[in-house]
């Protein structure tokens, strides 16, 4: 899926080769580590100061940035949230692409699937930092691209809900047939739902291992 080569992002990465398979991928680090800098150059925020990126194949340099980011969407531990209220937060996207407006029902769906008990007519200026987090979760999942970058998209629930919430997205990224790299802090949440698991330590690979010889 993803391949970096001699990649540097300034004095913050530093990976001379990295092979990311499709299925779901969790990278482990502390903060600091480069994991978020990574994901930033997976979605093409930022460009390597040295080295390619390919994605299936192709150099990311080559592919249009807007096009790139519609099939690999990146969710901020912190995501932007445009005025007004749930409804215009999850539609506004689709306006933007000039694409088919999702109907309050298959709106009020994906709230359910996020748990997010909230009116669709709720100012989202009244939600709290975690109700905004499964917000912009139920808005990629509307939107629905190929890869999911996700950083840490549990960060601000309790213990219970980030439980649920990030199983559901193991199970939702399964049976829609897509692919994620997630960060995380929890070497349990990696060992239970990544497929390929990536430690990083001071911008380099500490080791990359398939969930399989995690439990040898």
């Amino acid at each position: 899926m993803f391949e970096l080569i001699d990649v540097k992002y300034q004095e913050v990465v530093d990976i001379p080769h990295l092979y990311i398979t499709k299925g779901q991928t969790v990278l482990l680090g502390a903060s600091g580590s480069g994991k978020t800098t990574v994901l930033k150059l997976l979605n093409k925020m930022i460009s390597p100061t040295q080295g390619r990126i390919l994605f299936c194949g192709n150099d990311l340099k080559q592919l249009p940035s807007v096009d790139h980011r519609r099939n690999v969407m990146m969710l901020s531990q912190n995501p932007i949230m445009f005025e007004g209220n749930i409804r215009d937060n999850l539609t506004i996207a689709f306006k933007f692409q000039e694409r088919v407006i999702p109907g309050d029902e298959e709106l009020y769906k994906i709230l359910g699937k996020v748990q997010l008990e909230k009116g669709l007519d709720t100012p989202v200026n009244l939600l709290s930092g975690g109700e905004k987090q499964r917000l912009a979760l139920g808005r990629i999942f509307l939107l629905d691209p190929s890869v999911y970058l996700l950083d840490e998209p549990s960060s601000s629930l309790d213990q219970d809900t980030e439980d649920k919430i990030i199983k559901m997205v193991s199970e939702h990224i399964k049976k829609a047939n897509k692919s994620a790299v997630m960060i995380t802090h929890s070497k349990s949440v990696a060992e239970k739902y990544g497929d390929e698991i990536i430690e990083m330590a001071q911008g380099k690979i500490l080791y990359r291992r398939l969930r399989d010889e995690c439990n040898k």
